[in-house]
């Protein structure tokens, strides 16, 4: 079969910045900063009671134009801002969300626009009216549970990362419903519900249910599949462990002997894995003394130089100094002089360029928000070639990113989590794999999470590869990188989590690739990116999430920070990679995204940089969780005023002599958690269980109702339930077509179509080990 040349992105075009209508709470609030930092003309008009404070301003709606007397805008001065508008973003609670009425009473206003919802639980299903916050929301998703101490109260990750989460995939969806409006003309509504976002951010939090029937708990920051954890230091704390590769031990050991406190841990019998993992206690017990007679500042310098996963436990104003993310110039500089150091974006767009400076919110009239009417999409969509290519078996004919292709390098789960939502939404993914570079989420026993599983069916690897196609090469070979090198000059994009030199190695670096592949969208995803004094250090979940701030804002007063024990981080970094290499399919442009995931992460702080610098109170949260009736089950009630709550108990029934939430308390202990938060909702306080994986699988009503974990039949598995999608497109929906591969089972298939192998060349290349 001929080599098939031709392309979904052969077009160039002068992109006009994306017109963005704001209509966000707080729980959409990261998607219109997203389009801040991909140089879109946002405007806001506050439809909704705000308290943002002095940092709030600055760190969300920096950049942006605001529309005079928000609060009182008519639905005519609306439709004219929306005829204006390449997308428009509200979110909230779906019964009071305005452009859902106007897409009711005006659906001819919305033919080219893409129209964004974020809602704490979906457009549909019983719960679609609830209230939410980000408290209500990591708990209805699932990612407070995993967070705290065994036997206290769950704890909602820092920073509203629930909000968080959902704003990034609204802005992911707005990507890619634009992109198809390349194709099509026109625009569609994307949905997203946050409860979802949350439950599609848990690493092992649902699946270890879905394949061994196990529900991962709270362990206060204690990795339960690594040997990785928090440690004290002299002055302060480290991040850091000796799981991963054999040297990762090995040389931690070497450092300890050479300066004399290894204690016993150089014995013959500390050498077995097995007896390390089975006492880890006493190994953490040494290693925290070792920590803890030493600087953490020397420390993480000295264990970077040794090519050890060791990291300081870095809070918001510390992070102002950190020197990889000076040297890659990531803050941005806003206030009215640039005054102000901000957590940055966690990509580098070519529409905003580093360093970034971005104004002061700018108060506008609506005649001034976009005074040049917009150009018309159709003009854009002529220019995209009408020879695209027709996807592959299995893949998607209706969604975003039909007739993209993939070459997927990566593993674990930062890329792999890219690819997936490249797939769900269209893609043709070709997977390189390799018995020679084992993928640990395939070969470890530890991630398949199934007794009886193997590499091809472990419950890790079939939730975050499905929809992908695997190759297997081996790429110790010559012949094995000429077809790696050849597979990749006919791809759309090339996605890879090597450290920072692998691919040069291969004549596959940017400067190399672009000359076989002048349109190419490279996605690299080291751990600090690829240029700085950091570039080589080596990074595990744990050392970035320390690096970046989050890890220091799980401390309290009464207790040490605490690592999170889940992928957070690694899925952060992931969603930042897809709107980089989005940006660029929707521009029709070629390009290196540099991704470091210490910047996305960091990129996720809020206002935790700005808090120290800008005057004013910080606002404070009177979300809680509280223990409800059953072992070790939990409700949490969101943020209102003491005076809203004593009235909902009121109107419930619940006596309240003092003070309301002692009263709550009180009722909360002898009351089933669903029981209590539909009453509580009832009377418009925000309210949900504490879900655990086995809630959000098997029972969670709203959930269930939205098939969020579909089925998908797998070869050697059955019929197993898998993670759904997140962003929701009206007219290029995507979905879940195929479970994920064996390993290599799409090998022949692949080299035939794309580089027209023969019969007999696949012989060969088989018994010459090539292709294993």
């Amino acid at each position: 079969m001929p080599k098939r040349t031709n392309k979904i992105r052969s077009f160039h075009l002068s992109v006009p910045a994306i017109r963005v209508l704001d209509l966000t709470d707080r729980l959409g609030y990261q998607a219109a900063r997203v389009f801040v930092g991909l140089g879109a003309d946002v405007v806001r008009v506050a439809l909704h009671d705000s308290s943002d404070s002095a940092a709030d301003r600055l760190h969300w709606h920096a950049g942006k134009k605001v529309l005079r007397h928000s609060g009182t805008v008519s639905d005519a001065t609306l439709i004219e801002l929306i005829a204006q508008a390449d997308v428009v973003l509200e979110s909230g609670p779906a019964p009071g969300l305005r452009t859902l009425a106007l897409r009711e009473s005006r659906p001819s206003l919305w033919d080219a626009v893409v129209h964004t919802v974020i809602t704490p639980f979906g457009n549909s299903g019983p719960r679609r009216e609830w209230l939410g916050d980000d408290t209500v929301i990591t708990a209805a998703g699932g990612m407070a549970w995993l967070c705290g101490d065994a036997g206290q109260a769950p704890e909602p990750p820092p920073r509203e990362q629930g909000t968080q989460l959902a704003g990034t995939h609204g802005a992911i969806g707005a990507l890619l419903a634009l992109i198809a409006r390349r194709r099509t003309n026109a625009g569609q509504l994307v949905e997203i519900s946050a409860q979802e976002a949350v439950a599609a951010t848990l690493e092992i939090g649902a699946i270890s249910w879905i394949h061994g029937g196990t529900i991962p708990g709270r362990t206060s920051g204690i990795y339960g599949h690594v040997a990785h954890r928090v440690f004290r230091a002299s002055d302060g704390f480290l991040a850091g462990g000796y799981s991963g590769s054999p040297r990762m031990w090995t040389d931690l050991l070497a450092w300890m002997v050479e300066e004399g406190e290894a204690e016993d841990l150089a014995d013959d019998r500390w050498q077995d894995n097995e007896i390390r993992w089975r006492e880890r206690a006493h190994v953490d017990a040494v290693v925290s003394r070792f920590t803890g007679r030493r600087s953490a500042g020397p420390f993480a310098k000295e264990a970077r130089r040794r090519a050890l996963p060791w990291a300081e436990v870095a809070n918001g104003p510390a992070l102002l100094d950190n020197p990889q993310l000076l040297d890659r110039q990531f803050f941005v500089h806003s206030g009215s002089k640039g005054s102000y150091r901000d957590v940055g974006f966690g990509w580098e767009s070519p529409a905003l360029p580093r360093p970034v400076r971005l104004a002061e919110p700018r108060d506008v009239t609506a005649a001034e928000a976009w005074a040049v009417p917009r150009p018309n999409p159709r003009d854009d969509a002529a220019e995209v070639r009408r020879d695209e290519r027709a996807p592959a078996d299995g893949a998607s004919t209706t969604g975003a990113l039909n007739g993209v292709r993939v070459l997927d390098l990566t593993w674990v789960l930062a890329g792999p989590y890219v690819t997936k939502t490249f797939a769900e939404h269209g893609a043709d993914i070709f997977k390189v794999e390799s018995y020679h570079r084992k993928d640990p989420t395939r070969f470890s026993p530890g991630m398949r999470l199934r007794p009886d599983a193997g590499f091809d069916d472990g419950g890790y690897f079939l939730n975050f590869n499905r929809n992908k196609r695997s190759v297997a090469l081996n790429l110790k070979t010559e012949a094995g990188q000429d077809l790696l090198r050849r597979l990749a000059a006919d791809v759309d994009v090339v996605v890879e989590n090597f450290s920072p030199g692998v691919l040069a190695r291969w004549g596959l670096d940017y400067e190399q690739l672009r000359k076989i592949n002048p349109g190419v969208v490279l996605v690299s995803m080291a751990g600090t990116g690829q240029t700085g004094p950091w570039r080589d250090a080596v990074t595990f979940a744990d050392t970035l999430a320390a690096m970046s701030g989050l890890t220091a804002e799980t401390a309290r007063a009464d207790r040490d920070p605490q690592g999170l024990t889940f992928g957070l981080g690694d899925m952060v970094a992931a969603n930042s990679a897809v709107i980089g290499a989005l940006e660029l399919l929707y521009r029709g442009e070629g390009g290196h995204v540099d991704l470091s995931q210490l910047e996305a992460m960091a990129s996720n702080l809020g206002t935790a940089a700005l808090e120290s610098q800008v005057a004013g109170d910080i606002p404070t949260d009177s979300a809680r969780i509280l223990k409800s009736l059953g072992d070790d089950r939990w409700i949490a009630v969101g943020s209102c005023t003491s005076d809203a709550l004593n009235d909902a108990l009121t109107s419930i029934g619940t006596a309240v002599e003092h003070d309301p939430w002692e009263a709550l308390t009180q009722t909360a202990a002898t009351t089933d958690a669903d029981v209590l938060a539909e009453r509580l909702q009832s009377q418009g306080i925000a309210a949900y269980p504490v879900r655990d994986g086995r809630d959000l699988v098997d029972t969670d009503a709203q959930l269930r109702a939205r098939n969020f974990y579909p089925t998908l039949e797998h070869p050697l598995a059955g019929s197993v339930a898998h993670e759904g999608l997140v962003a929701h497109l009206s007219a290029t929906p995507g979905g879940l077509r195929t479970a994920a591969p064996l390993l290599g089972q799409h090998t022949d298939d692949i080299l035939v179509e794309q580089l027209g192998l023969t019969p007999d060349e696949l012989v060969d290349l088989h018994n010459e080990g090539v292709l294993s």
